[in-house]
């Protein structure tokens, strides 16, 4: 597939660039070279990865160490662009499908930091193994696992951030295994750290499912941090003594779950109360934690030939009478991690599923399988073995089948080496491979995911094929990072569309001619296939965004417009009628990246402006003869014109919903009244209609953004509400006045029937329909108490 500029097209581009450069001095940096091979990754580079090798060519190659090199600028300038792009996921989609030409309109990597800053600031925690960097797809899936999360949210440039990182570090060693320890960089997440509420940094939080989220405040020594992590580790550590030592063993058959105690004699060293603790954290779920002190139970110790202190593990069904056959473990270590290393070996593996049971056991049950090739080949790490607890609340089993004891059933499933899925008790029609990480927290987050979602695997067998229900079909690739970032989001949105659209995923690395069928060129490319409409899914990867969709495709916003009806819907259209119309070409890859946008753009301008698009690629002369030259060309047709070929020409350098929605609404016919100091006094304090009003200054940058959407509210409340605008640098005494204090402002007037207070009702809120909505409540309230004072009246007479 080939994405080409026109000419005219890349004129306007040229000027632009031009325009910046002068205006803004930011380097716009073109390369041949793939991104992937300027900074030494893979395709498949987690976030991690990238950061790691760009931090060192940052390094190396840095205009401040090379300052005899005059390409050295030239240089970091391409790796910087590079990572820039690569880091941001929406970014790196629309690079891998279109490389740079779907781009244009994001020119990140002409700014970079000085060498220390990347020597010193950038990816602080990148290096050290216990601690978890999360970003914004995997943020949610990890501190919804069921495991305890303690998070640091940090930004590079923080200096209290960099003194707490070694304590960070020590602190994540000594937890490790009793809870998860994360890091959250909030320069490169910044809308996640806004979402959960961080304003200053650093800010630590502990996360675990059905809690709320607690803030530490406390001093940040490594004691501190402990003493407060500590807190809500759940598990406990029970006192033995005669009494209940020899049922807890005894019972301990009927559960499953065996014992793992610490006998306190004179000679010896025992286990401390914190070891025990933090081992019980470790084990939750799997072995129950005990103590024993032989000063007072002496008896029990000497008859279990206990002489010093030490820790046992009790298996279940342990026999007291004979320790050795009975399996009980003795453990030398004061160490909790070698401790939860050794029992955690001695735990069962998962129950290996036959082929003559598994559809029927599949039929019945939830199942998270692992698939293995022989005997000896080792699907999971012991730290697996908690998934069993972890996922008993959602009902779900947990065990391996070897595929060599019945390849067929394998082949069926889609299934060519070790890997791990999730059937949703509907046997092996409906289930689900794992594409993710191999690690606890993400399998966990999968499994729960996947059985309460309607996402399937796809092959040949089960693909759609002129179906009579709709299909959304996603074609991916395991080792694209942004593919695997997808796949959480379609499960969120399969489940607000369960009985009107099904889900579905296929691997093109192992169905290659199927994709190469359907002309699946880059990944991922997800399609809507409704019978013999197919419909090619351009948005950011989110599950609102895919439902906008969705309900997009079922009441389009954008009318596709033949020649014909151009000429009766544009050129004839009423005289108080507003067009914006897309003209473009299906190959253009700006076209294909701005489409979305202009989705998006027309959902937010309805009723407004109506909102067009024309195929130049199937009505070719037609684009000719609107003297169109180059994709995407924007234009708009406004009302009341003299000429219905008068229209104008976006050349704008933003092509997003919002800029391109500001732009449209400046060519509306203001419905707001512009208000002098007697005017405002006239009309709205001591005139009888209702009024919202917006104080602003010319100067305010926000005030000019909020300008469209206070239109839209004029438009919105017209008839019940009037709507005006004060300008505070030309009327500044009106304003102080009214108590006006920041830029915009916005207050309502309500009439009610003696003159309306100067100061107003103060409306929080720069959305539209946000206020919107606030003012019809305050209208109903009006309303209402009108009706409770005549009624009172009509009751006094």
């Amino acid at each position: 597939m080939e994405f080409l500029l026109s000419k005219g097209d890349c004129i306007r581009y040229f000027k632009r660039s031009l325009l910046v450069v002068l205006v803004c001095l930011i380097v716009l940096v073109c390369t041949d070279q793939d991104y992937y091979s300027l900074l030494g990754v893979s395709k498949e580079a987690s976030s991690r990865e990238i950061r790691q090798a760009f931090k060192k060519l940052a390094l190396k190659l840095h205009p401040d160490k090379n300052q005899n090199d005059p390409n050295a600028h030239e240089n970091f300038l391409k790796i910087n662009r590079a990572y820039e792009v690569l880091k941001d996921e929406d970014l790196r989609k629309k690079y891998d499908k279109y490389g740079e030409k779907g781009l244009e309109d994001q020119q990140q990597g002409g700014r970079y930091e000085s060498w220390n800053f990347y020597r010193y600031d950038f990816g602080i925690y990148d290096d050290d193994p216990e601690i978890i960097t999360l970003d914004r797809g995997e943020f949610d899936a990890a501190v919804n696992s069921g495991e305890l999360w303690f998070v640091n949210f940090y930004s590079p440039r923080c200096s209290h951030c960099h003194e707490l990182a070694p304590t960070w570090r020590e602190f994540a060693k000594e937890m490790d295994g009793v809870i998860r320890i994360g890091a959250v960089n909030c320069g490169d997440n910044r809308m996640l750290c806004r979402i959960k509420g961080i304003n200053s940094y650093p800010s630590l939080h502990v996360f675990k499912t059905g809690m709320q989220p607690v803030k530490y405040y406390g001093d940040r020594s490594k004691e501190s941090l402990k003493n407060f992590a500590m807190q809500y580790v759940t598990s406990t550590v029970t006192e033995l003594w005669a009494g209940n030592f020899v049922n807890a063993i005894e019972t301990s058959f009927a559960s499953g779950v065996g014992w793992l105690i610490t006998f306190c004699a004179e000679r010896g060293d025992c286990l401390s109360y914190q070891t025990r603790l933090k081992l019980a954290g470790m084990l939750e779920g799997l072995v129950n934690v005990g103590w024993m002190d032989c000063g007072t139970q002496g008896e029990l110790c000497d008859n279990l030939d206990i002489s010093s202190s030490t820790t046992a593990y009790f298996p279940p069904g342990a026999t007291l009478s004979n320790k050795e056959k009975g399996g009980v473990l003795f453990l030398n270590s004061l160490d909790a991690r070698e401790i939860y290393q050794e029992v955690m070996q001695h735990l069962p593996d998962f129950e290996i599923i036959s082929a003559a049971s598994l559809e029927d056991r599949l039929a019945h049950h939830r199942w998270l399988l692992f698939f293995q090739f022989g005997e000896s080949d080792k699907s999971s790490v012991q730290e697996f073995k908690k998934l069993n607890f972890l996922l008993k609340d959602e009902h779900i089993q947990v065990g391996k089948f070897d595929c060599l004891s019945s390849p067929t059933i394998c082949n069926k499933l889609y299934v060519y080496q070790p890997c791990l899925a999730v059937f949703k008790g509907k046997g092996t029609e409906d289930y689900e491979i794992h594409y993710g990480k191999k690690i606890l927290y993400d399998i966990v987050a999968f499994a729960k995911e996947s059985v309460n979602s309607h996402v399937i695997t796809l092959g040949p067998q089960n693909f759609p094929d002129k179906e009579k229900e709709p299909w959304l079909v996603d074609f991916f690739a395991p080792w694209c990072p942004p593919c695997r970032a997808l796949l959480p989001e379609l499960r969120k949105a399969s489940k607000h569309l369960y009985g009107q659209l099904k889900f579905g995923t296929l691997d093109c690395t192992v169905h290659e001619g199927l994709c190469n069928m359907h002309n699946i060129r880059a990944y991922p490319t997800t399609v809507v296939f409704n019978q013999s409409d197919v419909h090619e899914y351009e948005g950011h990867h989110s599950a609102e965004q895919i439902l906008e969709f969705i309900e997009d495709l079922r009441n389009p916003s954008v009318v596709s417009l033949t020649p014909d009806t151009f000429i009766e819907l544009v050129k004839r259209r009423k005289r108080e009628e507003t067009w914006m119309v897309d003209f473009y070409a299906p190959w253009c890859g700006p076209c294909q990246a701005l489409m979305p946008e202009w989705k998006k753009m027309a959902r937010m301008l309805n009723g407004l402006i109506s909102v067009g698009s024309v195929d130049c690629q199937k009505y070719y002369s037609f684009c000719q003869q609107e003297s169109i030259r180059g994709y995407p060309e924007i234009r708009l047709f406004p009302q009341k014109s003299n000429t219905a070929q008068h229209y104008y020409s976006y050349n704008g350098w933003h092509r997003d919903s919002y800029s391109l929605r500001g732009w449209a609404l400046g060519y509306l016919p203001q419905v707001s009244v512009d208000l002098t100091p007697q005017s405002f006094i006239e009309k709205v304090l001591n005139g009888k209609d209702h009024w919202v009003i917006d104080f602003y200054a010319p100067w305010c940058g926000p005030c000019q953004n909020f300008a469209p959407e206070f239109e839209i509210l004029a438009r919105t409340m017209k008839g019940k509400v009037k709507a005006g605008k004060v300008d505070c640098q030309m009327y500044a005494q009106t304003c102080q006045t009214a108590d006006i204090r920041a830029y915009p402002t916005v207050k309502f007037y309500p009439y009610q029937g003696t003159k309306k207070n100067v100061l107003g009702e103060h409306m929080d809120s720069r959305d539209a329909k946000g206020i919107a909505d606030l003012l019809n409540k305050k209208l109903e309230a009006i309303q209402n108490k009108g009706k409770r004072k005549k009624s009172r009246n009509k009751d006094e007479l």
